[in-house]
């Protein structure tokens, strides 16, 4: 199989299994998703995150201040299959909770998928924030 293209099946499962360990604050769950030299870009963060340890270290201070993930809900799939390669694209509503203090947010995420040996895990993530008069149900 490693020699094998991506289908959306594969990609679908790895997506599902990266937003349930965010969803529940699985840190080595969630980060065992990504390559090591993989890349975020936040559009709460100043920068990009050039490497997984750089997020991670993000994340330890999120955990540190209290935080933690209550519930995230993935709508609006999208896989475009490239390959060992693949971009998966949805809308997520995102509710964190610090200190007792909810906030939910509502952003479309785009992943890149690529496939080594037989492990699939991702190489990129890039979060951007639904505009503010986009509709609830379509958000896309």
């Amino acid at each position: 199989m490693p020699n094998e293209n991506l289908t959306d099946e594969d990609v679908l499962a790895a997506a599902t299994a990266l937003v349930d360990a965010f969803r529940a604050t699985d840190t080595r769950a969630y980060f065992g998703s990504f390559t090591e030299d993989a890349t975020f870009v936040f559009h709460t963060e100043s920068r990009r995150l050039d490497s997984r340890a750089a997020y991670e270290q993000l994340w330890a201070g999120w955990l540190a201040d209290g935080w933690r993930v209550t519930e995230c809900i993935s709508s609006n799939p999208r896989v475009q299959l490239l390959g060992d390669t693949a971009v998966f694209t949805h809308d997520v509503t995102t509710t964190t909770a610090v200190g007792g203090v909810s906030d939910t947010t509502r952003e479309r995420e785009t992943i890149v998928f690529r496939r080594s040996g037989t492990t699939l895990r991702a190489v990129h993530e890039h979060l951007s924030p639904v505009p503010a008069d986009a509709p609830e149900e379509s958000a896309s």
